[in-house]
């Protein structure tokens, strides 16, 4: 009977948070969507800059031509 009630108020809890979020995504738009991309996009900067494993390549594929036809 605890753990059901448990249940009970933990579920409730989620539905509650479920509808802040989402009265938050109406107010705020595409800002805290960005502002979250953001944060993840920080973060994953962050981990891969601690790593010795990693190459940076540049995006422009026309810069790695360049660094190619250099090395000729």
């Amino acid at each position: 009977e605890q753990s059901r009630q448990a249940n009970v108020i933990a579920a409730e809890g989620d539905a509650r948070a479920a509808d802040l979020i989402g009265k938050a995504l109406d107010e705020a738009g595409d800002d805290l969507i960005e502002l979250r991309r953001i944060e993840a996009a920080e973060g994953i900067a962050n981990q891969l800059s601690k790593s010795r494993n990693i190459v940076h390549l540049p995006h422009d594929p026309q810069m790695l031509l360049n660094i190619i036809g250099g090395m000729q």
